[in-house]
């Protein structure tokens, strides 16, 4: 069992108390990966997965040329990659995925689909229900993930105001102290 001294520093309750930090993933995989593959890489981490998104080196390519480069790219490097992604899900203990961006074209190759369970009264449900029955989303549950991703669309900026709050609380709550 973990100690309160080794939780501190990470939000959460009790369902992330026992995930290691993975504040270093962004770092490890720019260290791990091998050079050739990706001019860029973005990395991003949250409570069940670790998302790995590079970027090919390509002069204007767009369309069906990206795509079969993708498609090769994903072939190619495939051993490599859940070699990869094994030692880092032994590390983070999360789940990696991979992606891929050519120009325009971004091409996710595997990512998790986390089930949240949620309790809606009846106005939410109706919100939900309106847009099932208009045809905008197939179930309840496709009309609440399209309503994140608007919301995630729109409150972009305040998004990320609010993580990097988040973040100088937590810097802060590490360095108080240890009772």
């Amino acid at each position: 069992m973990k100690t309160d001294e080794s939780r501190r520093g990470r939000r959460g309750g009790w369902q992330v108390a026992d995930l290691p930090d993975a504040s270093s993933a962004s770092e490890w995989f720019h260290g791990r990966l091998p050079e050739a593959w990706f001019s860029a890489v973005d990395v991003t981490v949250d409570r069940e997965e670790i998302l790995v998104v590079g970027t090919l080196a390509a002069d204007d390519v767009s369309g069906a040329e990206a795509e079969g480069r993708i498609s090769r790219f994903r072939s190619e490097t495939r051993a490599e990659r859940i070699e990869v992604a094994l030692e880092a899900q032994e590390r983070y203990q999360r789940k990696v995925s991979w992606g891929v961006r050519l120009g325009d074209t971004e091409v996710l190759f595997t990512h998790v689909a986390a089930p949240v369970m949620t309790r809606l009264r009846q106005p939410e449900r109706r919100v939900l229900d309106t847009l099932v029955d208009a045809g905008v989303a197939r179930s309840r549950s496709d009309a609440l993930a399209w309503s994140v991703r608007l919301v995630g669309e729109h409150a972009d900026e305040w998004l990320g105001q609010l993580r990097d709050a988040m973040a100088e609380v937590d810097k802060l709550r590490g360095e108080g102290p240890v009772l």
